[in-house]
Parts: structure tokens; C-alpha cells; sequence
């Protein structure tokens, strides 16, 4: 019998191997996909009792707590997001942050399957809707590039890996700023969003921190 990973006549090697590692890579990724469709309906179903039962007090929770970060000549930048349905506010970390010396910043999508982009915001300073009704700072706040930032998610693990919704912009922006420079991330999430572990391909970023009204800590 001939391997299929022996050279066809001629010289040239089969491409019956390369055919079906394609077709397992799309059944894998297949796999994972499903995997995070169904993880992401429990997912919002378990954030959205975590912020009926602890939303109001959370936020204050956060603003509160130590910073695991100071400000820097390097590093004095960091995004944080406008709530999207019942994910947790972090306006008030904010705040406290601009007060710390920070610049703050929101981010706005740009474009399917683009990183996104962040322009200047202050807790206060006017908003309009964006892309899914996300408020975003308006056009002619100052485009900067974060150092930190704080990334929303529907679930996250001990190791760093988060949920979001599937549209990868946040990972893509985390490759795209890594690649550049250090870049941190930080998870901010109610406590109950956790999870043993969130499934997870190559293409995921980690977190560096993750913040709870409950804790703080250093994934990994």
C-alpha cells in the first residue's frame, strides 16, 4: 500500500494530506464556534441576573479599589467602554482614573473585521450612538492610542481568556497594539460572569488583570 504522505510520480507530494488538514481545521474551528455560540446564551442570561442583583453598587465598587496601574510618561492612556446592555459601568473608574492623571477613552468600530479605534472621553462630555446603539465620543474628539484597556465580556476564566460576542474586534485590536508596543488588558466583569474555562482558538488575546466588584487579579 502507498502512504498517503508518499510522493505522487514525479516528485510532487499529494495534496490529499493538505486537503483534509483543511478540512479538519474547518471542522475544529467549526467545533469552537458552536462551542461559544451556546457558552455565550448562558453567558448572558447569567450577567444579566448579576446585574439586576448587584449593578447599582458595583460601579462604585470598582472606582474604589486600587488601580493595579499608575499613570506614566509611557503609559498614561487607557480606554474604557460606554455599557452595552447589562454589562458593568466602569464610568466611575473612569473618573477616578482621569483624576489620577490618566487620559481616558472610548472605543468606536469602525469597520467589520477592523481593529477598533479610540477617541478622547471624559465621564460627561457628550455621546452619540454608534455601531449596535453603542454611545461613542463624538467626531471630533482626538483620536490617541491606548496603553491599558478595560475590555467587556460576557465570560471570562482564571487564565485570562474572555467571551465577547463573536464580532473579534477586540482581539484584533489587542494583536494590532501588541505588536507595537506593550499593551495591557484588563477584564472588568461581575464576579458571577466566571466560568472553569472559556473555550478558546489561536487567534484569542489574553488578559493581563481581570476586576470584579469582588476582586482584583493577575491572570495567568
Amino acid at each position: 500500500a502507498v502512504s498517503p504522505l508518499a510522493p505522487a510520480s514525479g516528485g510532487a507530494v499529494s495534496p490529499l494530506p493538505f486537503a483534509h488538514m483543511r478540512l479538519y481545521c474547518r471542522v475544529m474551528d467549526i467545533a469552537l464556534s458552536e462551542q461559544k455560540s451556546a457558552l455565550r446564551k448562558q453567558a448572558q442570561a447569567t450577567r444579566e441576573l448579576a446585574h439586576a442583583s448587584v449593578g447599582d453598587h458595583a460601579p462604585l465598587v470598582l472606582a474604589s479599589r486600587m488601580f493595579p496601574l499608575e499613570a506614566t510618561v509611557h503609559r498614561r492612556t487607557i480606554s474604557g467602554f460606554h455599557p452595552y446592555q447589562s454589562e458593568i459601568d466602569v464610568r466611575p473608574l473612569l473618573g477616578m482614573l482621569a483624576g489620577q492623571g490618566w487620559t481616558t477613552a472610548l472605543p468606536v468600530i469602525m469597520a467589520k473585521g477592523q481593529p477598533l479605534e479610540f477617541r478622547r472621553w471624559l465621564p460627561g462630555e457628550p455621546t452619540s450612538p454608534g455601531h449596535w446603539g453603542i454611545l461613542r465620543p463624538s467626531d471630533d474628539a482626538p483620536v490617541v492610542e491606548p496603553d491599558v484597556l478595560l475590555v467587556p465580556m460576557l465570560a471570562f476564566d482564571r487564565k485570562g481568556f474572555r467571551l465577547g460576542y463573536g464580532g473579534g474586534y477586540y482581539d484584533r485590536t489587542l494583536e494590532k497594539l501588541r505588536a507595537l508596543k506593550k499593551a495591557t488588558a484588563i477584564g472588568v466583569a461581575y464576579a458571577a460572569q466566571e466560568v472553569d474555562a472559556v473555550p478558546r482558538g489561536p487567534h484569542d488575546q489574553p488578559l493581563d488583570f481581570i476586576m470584579t466588584e469582588k476582586e482584583l487579579f493577575a491572570c495567568g
